[in-house]
């Protein structure tokens, strides 16, 4: 597999509604399910599609007049591509200074820390 490179947040909005809907997905899918609430016309969702073509994260096929998209990344692949890419650049592949920074700042909770322990030990075991 080639190496992934972060997607902008606008084409990755345009993966989550690729891979929240079971293929092929099409530009008027993209338009109800996104396209719409951001005022988009139709060429913008089109092309942004293309964009994701050309990153090889979607194939397209042509039947007719209309377009469909397949997904050729899994949401798994690229979500652990993102988090993997932010623990190396902001805790330089700490687990313990990610969750050291998320604690400090109130956004993880003793009984969060209780339940990681907890599954940590089901791991090992």
């Amino acid at each position: 597999m080639e190496i992934l490179k972060k997607l902008p947040d606008t084409e990755f909005d345009i993966m989550k509604v690729v891979w929240a809907n079971e293929p092929p997905v099409t530009s008027n899918i993209v338009m109800q399910q996104l396209g719409n609430e951001r005022e988009w016309k139709a060429q913008t969702a089109i092309s942004l599609l293309q964009r994701l073509v050309e990153r090889g994260f979607i194939r397209t096929e042509k039947a007719g007049k209309e377009r469909s998209y397949f997904p050729l990344i899994s949401k798994e692949d690229y979500l652990k591509f993102e988090t993997g890419d932010f623990m190396e650049r902001f805790h330089g592949n700490s687990f313990a200074s990610l969750v050291a920074t998320l604690y400090g700042g109130d956004k993880i909770k003793d009984i969060d820390l209780d339940q990681l322990a907890r599954w940590l030990k089901e791991k090992r075991e």
